[in-house]
């Protein structure tokens, strides 16, 4: 049996009977560290170049280590650091410090800092929010349990504890500072994170509708377009050595969902210019990958690609002695690219980007596909066709409606497994570097991660498989199958290797996305399985906030009220995208007065694998049982997607109302009473 060096696939039934025997193998095969596969392909990357300001940070963060030492050193302190002079005189003071064996003693270092340096995050300055009330009107109306709606109300007013805005300081002397001058406030994750983050915001969006917060939440958008204005799409953060870099896309998401909530098209018409300039981003240049599958069909998808060769300079000191196993530049130049297009994914890091899951300098993200990804710019796709046509621009209305069924084909016919039925990223051959790549089935990473699921989110729609009850109770029993349901949520893969993005630790933003498929999927069975993860992940929430007065980064879904670890740093509280989903979770199930929250022992057992009931099965008329007083309409786009009115495509929503029953007559009756001015 051969393994490929950077394929991280082999035969399915070998993998699932010999996974001792698939680590063993994989193990030996990797012995030296070489450079990612498309790494060693001639690609114009565009690369950044660095700031001054930030090459002597890197360098003050360099001898940092060596005073301090590596316990407790968190490299990101130093790169985030204001200065109180010009760089010039804070340079010159810095070279004339003394050393003793090319060490900085530790109180020169410590003075030097005290006269030249301001505390990192004193460029963000606190500001109250205008919009938080203490408790919002019809806040949580179906949160009835004491308890619950005590801790939701504690959670709500954090969003005071963690909003900010830039300093004037900033403003007035951007020279002096890595963080950017953002115009609006701000909501920060928390802890180390003082700035603000790309796919963060979008579950800190949610939770902020769900707390009637809508200005706050516009001016969260507001400033991520202006990341857009400014460098051509989203930075992953919003610092000046984030600029390399951007995050999975869902700005269009953010916008959709202020617009459902508030129905301002105003706020959608400055919106949408930047929404197509960032998806141009990532569907040209060294994001655009193409594919031709075994019928000759050539498929554009896209992919995480940093613009960096260097070392991430908010972790440069750890990148560096990473990079230490390589014997020349070149390959630790590809490695470097590697790190940073894997801090692009958002999933920073995991075994899904490597071919060896224990050895992080296997990492080739350059060379991978990723599913998630391609379901966020397909869904980007949707919006912004859903948004050129209610503001009148056919043109660009039918051009993203275009898009969207092309990569609704190409998701189908390079990403679906029909054997596991899930969704695989795929990975390029360390060999090809042709412009076309040719499809090969065997190229498929059928290793599970929760990214597997991801397409679920729209389902139907991402999947290009239709609404079909068979398909939908065999993605069902795949996920009961797959290992990843934990007794406290859902476990991002199934490997422990101390990753922060693999097991035993659960992610905020991969609970909802699934959870959300999973409650939309026209199952009954599904919904059912989508309340339990959603009773599971906020228990543990729960469990956790009253040990330790905090909501935290990550959760070890292993068992309930277990905080997550791992990582190249240490656990964070906060923490925004937490608090959001926690919201949004509680606003759509709800917490009655009789549900306990506290853990319960053995629930990992509690859910078991049953048949997936679609409720476009015959047993239609059952619809209502899950949606009170919902339009013909309304049940045919909660059964199409979340939201999506733009779904409403003669053919797949035609077919959908018939095998529904559902009248033309009546429907159009019944939209006589829809509001017509909505997202």
């Amino acid at each position: 049996m051969t393994v490929t060096k950077h394929l991280p696939k082999m035969p399915s039934h070998a993998f699932h009977f010999f996974p001792f025997l698939f680590s063993v193998l994989l193990v030996i095969s990797v012995t030296t560290p070489r450079a990612a596969a498309s790494s060693r392909c001639a690609v114009d990357d565009g690369a950044y170049s660095t700031t001054p300001l930030v090459s002597f940070l890197q360098r003050l963060q360099s001898e940092a280590l060596k005073t301090r030492g590596p316990n407790s050193f968190d490299p990101k302190l130093y790169v985030d650091l204001p200065l109180k002079e010009d760089l010039n005189l804070t340079e010159a003071a810095f070279w004339k410090l003394p050393r003793v064996n090319g060490i900085i003693p530790a109180n020169y270092l410590h003075r030097f800092l005290e006269d030249y340096f301001g505390d990192a995050g004193e460029d963000l300055v606190y500001t109250e929010p205008q919009d938080f009330v203490p408790e919002p009107e019809r806040f949580l109306p179906q949160v009835s349990n004491p308890k619950v709606r005590a801790w939701a109300l504690e959670v709500h007013s954090l969003w005071k504890n963690l909003s900010r805005r830039v300093s004037d300081n900033v403003k007035n002397h951007p020279e002096r500072h890595t963080l950017l001058p953002l115009p609006e406030p701000v909501i920060i994750p928390g802890s180390r994170f003082r700035e603000v983050y790309y796919w963060d915001s979008y579950w800190i969006v949610r939770g902020l509708l769900v707390s009637k917060m809508y200005d706050t939440a516009k001016a969260i958008v507001n400033n991520l377009v202006w990341l857009v204005d400014s460098y051509g799409h989203v930075l992953n953060g919003a610092r000046v050595y984030y600029a390399n870099r951007s995050q999975p896309p869902l700005l269009s998401s953010m916008v959709m969902e202020i617009c459902t909530r508030t129905g301002d098209l105003e706020f959608v018409r400055k919106s949408l210019p930047a929404l197509i300039k960032e998806y141009t981003f990532w569907n040209s240049g060294i994001h655009k990958v193409t594919i031709q599958d075994l019928h000759g069909h050539k498929h554009s998808l896209s992919r995480y690609y940093a613009r960096w060769n260097k070392p991430r300079p908010e972790s440069a000191t750890i990148d560096e002695e990473a990079a230490s196993k390589f014997l020349n530049d070149s390959d630790k130049e590809a490695f470097f690219r590697e790190v940073a297009s894997t801090a692009e994914t958002g999933w920073d890091f995991s075994s899904r980007w490597m071919s060896n899951s224990y050895d992080q300098s296997t990492l080739s993200t350059t060379s991978i596909i990723p599913v998630d990804l391609n379901t966020y710019l397909y869904k980007a796709e949707l919006d912004i066709a859903f948004f050129a046509q209610k503001l009148g621009d056919s043109k660009t209305y039918k051009n993203f409606l275009e898009a969207s069924n092309a990569r609704q084909f190409a998701m189908r016919s390079i990403f679906w497994n029909a054997e596991m039925n899930q969704w695989l990223d795929y990975w390029i051959r360390s060999d090809d570097c042709e412009d076309v790549h040719q499809f090969d089935a065997r190229n498929q990473n059928d290793r599970i991660f929760a990214s597997n699921f991801i397409p679920i989110w729209n389902w139907g729609l991402t999947s290009g498989l239709g609404e079909n009850s068979v398909i939908v109770e065999r993605i069902y029993e795949s996920f009961l199958k797959s290992g990843l349901l934990q007794p406290a949520g859902i476990a991002t893969s199934l490997v422990n290797n101390g990753q922060q993005w693999d097991f035993p630790n659960g992610w905020s933003p991969l609970q909802h996305i699934i959870i959300q498929g999973l409650s939309k999927s026209g199952s009954k069975a599904s919904y059912g399985l989508a309340q339990e993860i959603a009773v599971r992940w906020i228990r543990t929430n729960y469990a956790a906030y009253n040990t330790t007065g905090a909501m935290h980064e990550k959760y070890d879904v292993d068992g309930c009220g277990k905080v997550g670890g791992g990582g190249e740093y240490k656990p964070q509280t906060g923490f925004g995208w937490s608090n959001g989903v926690l919201l949004a979770l509680l606003e759509q199930f709800g917490w009655p007065s009789d549900r306990d929250i506290e853990c319960k022992l053995g629930q990992a057992s509690s859910f078991k694998s049953g048949k997936a009931k679609s409720k476009s099965s015959k047993k239609k008329t059952k619809l209502k049982k899950l949606v009170e007083k919902k339009t013909a309409t309304q049940k045919v786009i909660d059964s199409l997607g979340e939201y999506y009115q733009i779904a409403r495509r003669p053919i797949m929503l035609g077919d959908f109302m018939k095998e529904l029953k559902i009248d033309e007559k009546e429907e159009e009756a019944e939209n006589e009473s829809l509001p017509t001015e909505t997202c």
